[in-house]
């Protein structure tokens, strides 16, 4: 079987091919995607090659090589600006759920057996012809998201492979979530607790970003998963919320999903970035202050207000108001029509007290639905 894919033969990669001297193979998400006809942002490269030899051919080739991870092996070619990860065939000689110490092979199949899934374990030359090592094909066309070999001993060498195992079934699976796999989550869960913070979110951004995470949130719940990454969160909303999104053509937008979630101090627990927790406790905000859909916007702007009547609707379990776009609209378009000048030219200076009044005159704006226009809201001015 052979990948129809352009990036196979691109200049990037056919340079770097070519330096390898037929002794290097795409590997891993590259050649899942190919295969799944979905979009390739990476490019990885595995070879037999000691990491001396690879940096020693790229160099002759004049290729920009970069020494990322020598230690493990791995080496950054950059061609025309577009970067290539070349990494020497491995396998784990230790691991402690975390890092692993490992020792260079010239068998792809010790490669291919310290990987993760078997879908993840495909390879292809540099002509894009399919090497597999492991027999993840089949996985990949059932979607059948399976650890390799012994779940629980991929899941020791790295703990975050329990939130992988998720994440990878919730963007990939097309069947029912591996029934060895998850129970190897459940009973490894406790090593949620050595990964940091910042990789757990990470993986959590990527769930709730595929089409429709529902199922595995649901799955990871009754394995015990989500409470250890998320605290105080709860999965029940999360299939509503997809719901009303698909209803209304919408892209997946994980902060919308994750203030259906819920949790307790979400934004340190998953370490958001402060636009991020911005963002998140608009739309919660939102919600608990019951605001009208056209005052959410007009305050928070269009897609945080939607989220939030989307969000409120899922969690009452109903449609949202036919109206909600017409509302989101004309809140996110309306301007408050008194300015400090305004104000200035009646006497009013500077200063908090005209601060105050602007947002007293601003109060009696929202509450007429936009509609009081300058010279009302000036005329019952009491200087």
């Amino acid at each position: 079987m052979k990948l129809d894919a352009d990036w196979v033969t691109a200049p990037h990669s056919r340079v770097v091919m070519q330096a390898l001297e037929g002794q290097g193979y795409f590997v891993g998400g590259c050649v899942r995607n190919a295969l799944l006809g979905a979009p390739v942002s990476d490019i990885d490269v595995a070879t037999p090659l000691e990491p001396g030899t690879v940096l020693a051919r790229l160099q002759d080739a004049g290729i920009k090589a970069i020494p990322t991870g020598l230690q493990h092996g791995t080496i950054t070619a950059v061609h025309e600006g577009v970067p290539v990860e070349i990494t020497t065939f491995r396998r784990d000689v230790e691991t402690d759920g975390r890092h692993a110490t490992v020792a260079f092979t010239e068998d792809i199949a010790q490669d291919a057996g310290r990987r993760d899934f078997t879908m993840n374990a495909l390879y292809a030359d540099q002509d894009g012809q399919l090497v597999d090592p492991l027999g993840g094909l089949p996985d990949l066309r059932a979607g059948h998201v399976r650890f390799i070999g012994e779940a629980r001993d991929r899941i020791r060498e790295d703990y975050l492979r329990i939130l992988r195992f998720f994440r990878f079934h919730a963007w990939y699976g097309a069947d029912g979530i591996d029934p060895e796999g998850l129970a190897a989550c459940a009973e490894l869960v406790e090593g949620i607790e050595q990964l940091a913070r910042e990789r757990i979110g990470w993986e959590m951004r990527k769930l709730l970003g595929a089409p429709d995470p529902g199922p595995s949130l649901a799955s990871m719940a009754t394995a015990g998963v989500l409470m250890r990454s998320l605290p105080g969160a709860e999965a029940s909303t999360l299939p509503i919320l997809v719901h009303l999104e698909q209803n209304r053509t919408l892209e997946p937008d994980w902060t919308r999903r994750l203030a259906a979630l819920g949790g307790v101090d979400v934004a340190e627990v998953l370490r958001l970035s402060r636009a991020e927790a911005r963002d998140l406790a608009a739309i919660l905000g939102a919600i608990e202050a019951g605001e009208q859909d056209r005052v959410a916007s007009y305050r928070h702007g269009l897609e945080i207000a939607r989220s939030a009547a989307l969000v409120r609707a899922a969690s009452l379990g109903v449609d949202p108001p036919a109206s909600l776009d017409t509302d989101l609209e004309a809140g996110a378009s309306a301007q408050f029509p008194v300015k400090p000048k305004d104000l200035m030219t009646r006497g009013v200076a500077a200063g908090p007290a005209m601060g105050k009044l602007l947002k007293q005159l601003e109060d009696q704006w929202i509450a007429s639905g936009f509609e009081l226009g300058k010279a009302t809201l000036l005329e019952g001015i009491d200087i």
